[in-house]
């Protein structure tokens, strides 16, 4: 078997579900096995990915495992060649996986690979390619220094800004949104690191990798992730989850530095912390005592472009559910670049543009939105599912609720 795709669920089922309807695509030339791990969800999402993807083998586990040990359980229950971890809120283009795996056929020293990554408003999703958070890296990353300077190559190593996302190249951390090994590789330096709950086990694999004379790469192959929404990001679990697995990492690999690095890094982490979850906590109390920005408050404007046979369902899912929006019956791609275009003159934010996933290709709209980053938001109509998916909301219609 050539390849094992392994995505792990917490009750993000809808966002599986178009996962998965585009890893099928991506799948349709490869021998491949997929396994969707579901950390004891509640939203009932075994029977309702079951009953869809009678294809994918689904593994109901009895507890909340976290990202790492999930994925190792199903990694030691594979068989292929090559083990793809892929986030649950993640799209593929129809070529992707059969792009990503010619290379790693022509490139045996390849442990690992990552793609061009894009968020919903199509701009490009920096953590697609990452340089080792080592203690110098990790301060101008802390420290906002970073930020002020993404393009400077040792000031701006984290996110790595200064090179081209159309070439190929070795780089030093993978995303675990999309993250490509080589089986062999894995045998090699071992699996994921299960002392980390669900952030920090992508970094820490790489280093190992590349520790172990194999190489990491970033290709330039697009896809979306929706960045997060996987996971529930306005608490103190995931403040305290996501800086415990930085400090995890730090301890872990950079212990033998001098008392005089090692203190303020790890005291800059423990801030940053502090910060987060004060942030959220202020966020939290105005938008309990009613302020909410300008943008909030705008209604948004929903622009589906539909086939004949979807028309009657995207009507009814914005009938149901009250959407400022308007439908174009399209047949021809060029017609809905030409009407794109001309609504990104005339509108202003927020701005969806829904794609029907029956009738348009996940290239040509990833190109199309990537060429104009941030000026809309993409969602998608699943006519067979009844809802529109957007990066924070899924609507339904009022028969899929019968």
């Amino acid at each position: 078997m050539k390849l094992s795709v392994v995505i792990v669920n917490y009750n993000v089922k809808y966002y599986v579900e178009q996962c998965l309807k585009s890893l099928q695509r991506s799948l349709a030339t490869v021998d491949a096995e997929v396994f969707v791990m579901d950390n004891h969800s509640r939203d009932g999402s075994v029977d309702y990915l079951a009953s869809r993807f009678p294809w994918v083998k689904i593994v109901r586990l009895n507890h909340n495992l976290g990202f790492a040990k999930a994925n190792n359980k199903a990694i030691t229950m594979s068989h292929g060649e090559y083990v793809l971890l892929l986030n649950p809120d993640t799209v593929l283009s129809e070529t992707l996986i059969p792009r990503v795996l010619s290379f790693m056929d022509t490139h045996p020293r390849a442990g690992a690979s990552g793609v061009w990554m894009m968020d919903a408003s199509g701009e490009n999703a920096k953590e697609s390619r990452r340089g080792i958070p080592t203690p110098m890296t990790s301060f101008y990353k802390l420290s906002g220094l970073c930020s002020c300077f993404p393009h400077h190559p040792r000031i701006g190593k984290y996110y790595m800004c200064a090179h081209p996302w159309d070439q190929a190249e070795q780089i030093e951390i993978v995303s675990g949104a999309f993250c490509m090994l080589r089986r062999r590789a894995l045998e090699d330096v071992g699996l994921l690191d299960e002392d980390f709950f669900m952030y920090g086990e992508d970094i820490d694999l790489s280093y190992r990798i590349l520790k172990a004379g194999w190489e990491n790469w970033y290709l330039p192959y697009k896809m979306l992730h929706y960045k997060g929404e996987s996971t529930e990001k306005s608490s103190f679990r995931y403040v305290h989850v996501f800086y415990e697995a930085m400090l995890i990492f730090y301890r872990k690999h950079f212990r033998h530095f001098n008392i005089l690095v090692n203190i303020p890094v790890q005291t800059a982490i423990c801030v940053k912390a502090f910060q987060a979850l004060v942030s959220m906590q202020l966020h939290k109390m105005r938008k309990s005592l009613g302020f909410v920005t300008p943008s909030v408050r705008r209604d948004p404007l929903f622009v589906a472009f539909v086939s004949a046979s979807s028309q009657s369902v995207c009507e009814d899912i914005i009938t149901f559910n009250g959407l400022n929006a308007e439908v174009h019956v399209v047949s021809q791609w060029n017609e809905v670049q030409k009407i794109v275009s001309d609504i990104l003159m005339s509108h202003l934010s927020p701005l969806y543009i829904v794609f029907d996933t029956q009738q348009c290709s996940y290239q040509k709209v990833f190109d199309l939105v990537n060429s104009q980053p941030s000026q809309c938001l993409v969602g998608w109509l699943d006519a067979d599912a009844q809802l529109i998916i957007t990066s924070k909301d899924v609507f339904t219609s009022d028969s899929a609720h019968t």
